[in-house]
């Protein structure tokens, strides 16, 4: 047995105002803010938001309809000290988790020593075979991640799931800074807000880095599963602010191991793909045989070392939410240190003591399918019904392996505006976004807050209706950060058009264009599905 579980009863903890009911350090300006604005004021802000989210075409895709962004007025801020924390814990985590994937792929040491279950690893829908000994070229296999992070109702911060496959969700993270601060200049004034503007240099350094090393001006490429894809605002977003070449798997092509697009100007080598695309679709050869998306033999092209994939293949076992329970187990194995974030207390439904445990305490217990994502087909002990618990009871006896089970965290709350201008309470999760060069890992300060706009729900997830917040880290030695807000243009400049041309694009016949736009949206049961979802 792990441990103890009992259901978070207590109260949450509040973002903004202390037990005595005065703003955190850093909040005072917010909250003077607010109240000069007053609900007619904050409804016109809301409305200006609105226009210039729909005028910059920043979208969001719920249940296939596009939508604004659903960012609220109030920002969500943490002190630099407790950043500091939050920032040395997440490197820990993926550097723990880098050498985890390394070993399960290559000699596996940490399953002959019994730290990881082998039946977890093995039996992983994301684990994947045709992985096995493909060493990406600078050896780097979580170029990009993103940690999620609920804070509990003593106020710490605490791992909820890692994200190792694609990410979605760090696009909203700078226009909703560049939003904010567009909206509602003054909350800025006087504040030290450390800079998010630096992330897709940051992230095109990484790939490049990634890259072959004999080549010396590699090409990176990100490729969407396309326009039918939740998250593609997100990938042409990302492609434009890099530079790279936005392409899908019909631009693309695999001869004598190596991977070209196609281009007006004839075939164009690719030397980096950072991929949107879940395994299962990315290459035809070794998966799913009759995907549309991906590019045939770019696994082999991968495998002779011509192109780096970011993230690499496989790299699901390592967040399955089962093996997600040995993390900490992990850290201490490979680095001889402790964690520096705590996991929210899981449970392991393989183990007999602990599947009996859980099944006793249902309906103080959060219920997970190991593989779902986007808070889809979660059970809430609290808010299920007698039937459903059985139901949920019945399904964990049949396949323990398929289900974990945590107990319920009172989830933080933050002052949000609900309607035009009301502002309530509303609970709130945190995922930062960290990016791997090879060298260091970088973790972008702040990340994407979301918001779960219902009263009293915990599912917070914006393919389920919920709503995001900027996310500011103070920085108290740094005033340039404070130029935050004043928007401006990112740093990086060398934005270029996409070069992608389709010479010999193939035959569309209704059918075959329904195919493709259904495995645009992937497999599996979030609509808006484009990796791990926000």
């Amino acid at each position: 047995m792990r441990a103890q579980a009992e259901p978070g009863s207590r109260p949450a903890y509040d973002e903004m105002l202390d037990g005595e009911g005065r703003p955190r350090p850093g909040l005072r300006t917010v909250v003077e803010v607010l109240e000069s604005l007053g609900p007619e004021g904050l409804a016109e802000r809301a409305r200006l938001r609105d226009a210039y989210l729909d005028r910059q075409g920043i979208t969001f895709s719920l249940s296939g309809r596009e939508r604004p962004l659903p960012l609220d007025l109030v920002p969500r801020v943490v002190g630099a000290e407790e950043w500091d924390r939050v920032d040395a814990g997440i490197r820990q985590r993926i550097k723990a988790l880098e050498l985890f994937l390394t070993d399960v792929y290559g000699p596996g040491e940490v399953l002959r020593d019994g730290i990881v279950p082998r039946r977890l690893v093995t039996s992983s829908s994301h684990y994947h075979r045709a992985a096995f000994g493909l060493v990406p070229p600078n050896g780097v296999r979580i170029a990009v991640a993103g940690i999620d992070l609920i804070r509990d109702e003593q106020g710490e911060f605490r791992v909820l799931e890692d994200n190792l496959r694609s990410p979605s969700g760090v696009s909203y993270v700078l226009e909703n800074r560049r939003t904010l601060a567009h909206v509602l200049p003054e909350v800025f004034a006087g504040q030290q807000v450390r800079s998010v503007a630096e992330y897709p240099e940051r992230l095109l350094d990484a790939l490049r880095a990634a890259a072959p090393s004999d080549v010396s001006d590699p090409t990176v490429a990100v490729l969407t599963p396309g326009v039918h894809n939740s998250a593609h605002f997100e990938h042409a977003f990302l492609a434009r602010s890099m530079g790279a070449e936005l392409v899908e798997g019909r631009d693309l092509f695999c001869r004598d191991d190596r991977l070209w697009m196609r281009t007006v100007r004839g075939a164009r080598p690719i030397h980096v793909v950072y991929r949107r695309i879940d395994d299962e679709y990315l290459d035809p050869v070794h998966f799913h045989p009759e995907s549309l998306l991906g590019v045939p033999g770019l696994l082999n092209a991968a495998r002779a070392g011509n192109v780096a994939i970011a993230n690499a293949v496989g790299n699901g076992v390592a967040d399955d939410k089962a093996v997600y329970t040995y993390v900490p187990d992990m850290i201490e194995y490979y680095l001889g240190e402790r964690p520096l974030l705590p996991n929210v207390e899981t449970y392991d439904l393989g183990d007999p003591d602990q599947r009996s445990f859980v099944l006793e305490r249902l309906d103080r217990m959060v219920v997970k399918p190991v593989d779902g994502s986007g808070g889809y087909g979660l059970t809430i002990g609290t808010t299920a019904t007698d039937a459903q618990l059985a139901v949920v009871a019945d399904n964990i006896r049949a396949d323990p392996r398929d289900w974990i089970a945590q107990p319920i965290v009172t989830l933080s709350t933050c002052p949000t505006v609900i309607g035009e201008h009301s502002l309530e309470s509303r609970h709130v999760d945190l995922r930062p976004f960290a990016v791997n060069d090879g060298d260091d890992v970088y973790v972008l300060p702040g990340g994407l807050t979301r918001v779960a706009l219902p009263e009293g729900s915990l599912v917070v997830n914006s393919s389920q209706g919920g709503g995001s917040k900027d996310t500011w880290v103070l920085d108290e030695g740094d005033r340039g950060a404070g130029a935050e807000g004043r928007p401006g243009l990112p740093r990086v400049t060398r934005v270029r058009r996409s070069a992608v041309a389709r010479q010999s694009a193939p035959a569309t016949a209704d059918d075959r264009l329904r195919q493709q736009e259904g495995q645009q949206q992937q497999s599996g049961p979030d609509p808006a599905r484009g990796g791990p979802s926000c």
